[in-house]
Parts: C-alpha cells; sequence; structure tokens
C-alpha cells in the first residue's frame, strides 16, 4: 500500500469533493490533489515529461475541472479521478504536439475515459480571454486601470474609489470609470 493511500481516506463521494470544490474547501481540494495527482504524474513522467510539467498539466486540469463545476449545466458522466485524468491526458498531448513531439502515450490505464476535448477547448479560449484582458489594462495605464480594477475587481464604491483617487466627487469618478471602459474596450477588440 502506497504512503499516500495510508494517508487519505479510501473513498470520498465525488459529488461532496465537487461541491467542496466550489466552495473553496481545502480538505476537498486537498484530497482531490492527493488523490488524483499520482496517476497523473505517472503518466507524464513516462511519457517525455518532468515532474514540474506534470505539477503544471494538473493544476491546469483542476482548473478546467473548476471551470466546468461552476457552470449550472455540468453534470460528471464519470469519476472524478477519471474525469481528471482524461483531462490531464489531454493537456499534455497538445503539450507534446506544440513541442513537436508526436507520441503515442505509455498509458496502461484500462479506464473509460469521457470525451473532455470541447471542456479542454472552451477553457484554453477562456485563458487566451483573459490574457488578451490582462493586455490590454496594461495598455490602459493609469489612472484608468486602478478605477477598473477596484470596482469590478476589489467590488469598491465609486465614493471609496473617489476618496481614493482624489475626484472632487462619486459623479466625477463614474464619468472617468466610464471612458475608462470604452478604452479599455477599444483596446481589448483591437487586439
Amino acid at each position: 500500500m502506497s504512503k499516500i493511500r495510508k494517508i487519505i481516506p479510501k473513498s470520498q463521494d465525488d459529488r461532496d469533493l465537487l461541491e467542496g470544490m466550489r466552495k473553496g474547501d481545502h480538505d476537498a481540494i486537498s484530497y482531490i490533489y492527493q488523490s488524483c495527482y499520482p496517476s497523473v504524474a505517472h503518466l507524464i513522467l513516462n511519457n517525455n515529461g518532468t515532474s514540474e510539467e506534470a505539477q503544471d498539466i494538473f493544476q491546469e486540469g483542476v482548473m478546467v475541472l473548476y471551470d466546468k463545476i461552476t457552470q449550472d449545466d455540468f453534470a460528471l458522466s464519470s469519476k472524478l479521478s477519471t474525469f481528471l485524468y482524461a483531462v490531464c491526458k489531454r493537456l499534455w498531448l497538445k503539450s507534446l504536439n506544440k513541442k513537436g513531439q508526436n507520441l503515442r502515450m505509455n498509458d496502461n490505464e484500462e479506464l473509460e475515459i469521457p470525451d473532455v476535448d470541447n471542456e479542454i477547448q472552451q477553457h484554453m479560449e477562456l485563458e487566451q480571454q483573459f490574457d488578451k484582458m490582462d493586455t490590454a489594462l496594461e495598455a490602459l495605464g493609469e489612472p484608468c486601470s486602478t478605477i477598473l480594477k477596484e470596482f469590478y475587481i476589489h467590488n469598491k464604491s465609486m465614493q471609496e474609489i473617489c476618496n481614493k483617487l482624489g475626484y472632487t466627487n462619486a459623479d466625477n469618478a463614474k464619468n472617468q470609470k466610464y471612458k475608462c471602459l470604452q478604452r479599455l474596450k477599444k483596446l481589448f477588440f483591437d487586439q
């Protein structure tokens, strides 16, 4: 019996784990990492990967899972470990293809692997959109970048932003936010 199997309980209901992950429960997330990571690491290490690459791919796979469970229409049609393994396997194959290494996976797992290509593609597209937004925000400059981050990310009121940035009143800050938002949209869509 492996050391990991001695530490973690033998099983935990996948629904409970997904609900815990959705709520940000550290124990559920830790359990997912401890129970699912070893098989992904084994797969990647046996297919021209390093432990750092295995960690990166697994983290990316967990992010795909998190993106899916936060959607109302997601229904897990396999075991959680199988879903994560399939996502990570596809991510690793894509990574190998980008490096010009077209390998047949040395994967001895006899699993019924769900089709997760659409989920991975959606996740990759979403990541590209986030990257575009980060680039647009950086190009926006100050004070616009601060105004928009404070309002949309940190949920600050216009009065709080007014006080922080020294505007004469909240209406002036609101007008500036509108102008900044228009500039951000232009920068985002011009990329």
